[in-house]
């Protein structure tokens, strides 16, 4: 494969995946988080000032429940986490592209094309591993029982 059919078809199109990918989890994640912020400092006010009105409460018991829907969505989708990650493995893929392009750091004495595939592919494949942990750390795995007892 060629040079540059590898950085515009292969590495571009991944560091602009992750650098979009990163860009939605942080907007969700902003999202989220203001809103559950937002809400959180409204219900004190509305319990306080909800004397004798009944709709006021329901609004700040709503307002409660949403809040807890916010945090689990919060902590299942774990937006700010992949944000952060998507963002990291962007911008070491841009790293990565402008030392080979300007054949500075380890391409300035071995400017080997096959090298700065490897390294490409092994940021890549380090994302997806650290990918797959992400997920697997938010689901809740059922103990294992015993059989010696």
């Amino acid at each position: 494969m060629e040079v540059e059919k590898y950085i515009n078809d292969r590495l571009d199109g991944q560091i602009n995946w992750y650098s979009d990918k990163s860009s939605i989890n942080k907007n969700y994640y902003y999202f989220f988080k203001t809103t559950e912020i937002v809400f959180a400092a409204i219900v004190p006010f509305l319990i306080a000032s909800s004397e004798g009105l009944y709709i006021v409460k329901f609004i700040a018991g709503v307002l409660s429940i949403a809040i807890g829907i916010i945090s689990g969505v919060l902590i299942a989708f774990k937006f700010q986490e992949k944000w952060i990650q998507y963002r990291a493995t962007s911008e070491s893929l841009k790293h990565e592209k402008y030392l080979y392009e300007t054949k500075s750091g380890m391409y300035l004495k071995n400017p080997d094309f096959s090298v700065f595939v490897e390294r490409v592919e092994f940021i890549i494949s380090k994302e997806n591993s650290d990918w797959t942990q992400i997920v697997i750390s938010k689901e809740v795995k059922p103990e294992t029982p015993n059989l010696n007892s």
